[in-house]
């Protein structure tokens, strides 16, 4: 047996080893959470706080390891929504080793960003956290355009700059491969700001790329709200029109109906009708499963 040999046998074993272990921790960890019905208590971030240190105990195999974490980072976050603690400390070091044992695993970067971006109960309300992930991406793959594209929207939605929303945009639309309309979208944005179409563009972009499921559902709630929200501006503008005409506030939206300035009584679009509220403006009817909050 050569030298080379007999030094690479223990490298060799601590691999197997590595994995063995590696393998029945995530089985028995999902064997634990499968039979839990409350939320263990445990602290996710598993024993080792570095990705750095992960990756040289890794012996190659840090890429099984950055899927582990990944799992668990979205399992963690699944958990903590559910029951509605808000309590997302976890959630922002679980990313960071999951990046730095696989820079390159680019769906942590994304959908970890908006994890962690999302104002609770819908995520952790760490948009500064999630700015900082998205840059940590962006240096370790710089030519990925769409990093920029996130990057422009937790500017956009969860901080209101839109100055460096547009930037970012900007930025993305000179990378290799990059869609057309990122320039378009920068425009846009430095032009308009926070206007509810600019906003439809962007989530509607995010509802054709994503393949998370909750992901999609979080963009279908948000055009729903801006679509609601442009509904009520139209009914305002028509219950505005109303008083001019007949002299008198309308006593409900039926009124506009009747007058022939809608062609039937519109509702929003979770199919409830819209009402009336303060001040003879248009809101949403009780029972709405829109949130308006959304379009904001």
């Amino acid at each position: 047996m050569s030298a080379e040999m007999i030094q690479a046998k223990p490298r060799r074993i601590a691999a197997v080893a590595f994995v063995a272990a590696l393998a029945a921790s995530i089985a028995l960890r999902t064997s634990l959470d499968r039979k839990a019905t409350k939320q263990p208590a445990f602290s996710p971030v598993e024993y080792v706080t570095s990705g750095k240190t992960l990756r040289q105990l890794s012996f190659g195999y840090q890429g099984l390891l950055a899927d582990f974490y990944w799992t668990r980072a979205v399992q963690y976050f699944g958990r903590q929504k559910l029951t509605g603690t808000g309590d997302f400390q976890e959630l922002g070091p679980l990313l960071r080793i999951t990046t730095e044992l696989d820079p390159h695993l680019l769906i942590a970067y994304r959908f970890g960003a908006i994890f962690l971006a999302e104002e609770p109960p819908s995520g952790a309300g760490q948009p500064d956290a999630a700015l900082a992930l998205i840059r940590r991406g962006i240096a370790a793959n710089p030519s990925y355009w769409r990093l920029w594209q996130d990057l422009g929207f937790i500017y956009y939605w969860n901080l209101k700059d839109y100055a460096r929303a547009a930037s970012a945009f900007e930025a993305g639309s000179r990378q290799p491969g990059a869609d057309v309309w990122m320039k378009t979208l920068a425009a846009s944005v430095a032009a308009q700001g926070g206007e509810l179409e600019t906003s439809r563009q962007l989530w509607s972009e995010v509802f054709s790329q994503a393949s998370n499921e909750s992901i999609r559902r979080s963009a279908q709630e948000h055009l729903a709200a801006i679509k609601a929200a442009e509904d009520i501006g139209h009914l305002d503008q028509l219950l505005s029109e109303f008083v001019r005409r007949e002299g008198r506030p309308a006593s409900s939206v039926g009124d506009l109906v009747r007058e022939g300035m809608l062609p039937g009584w519109p509702v929003d679009p979770s199919g409830v009708r819209y009402e009336l509220g303060s001040g003879g403006k248009a809101a949403l009817g009780a029972g709405s499963k829109v949130d308006l909050h959304l379009a904001r």
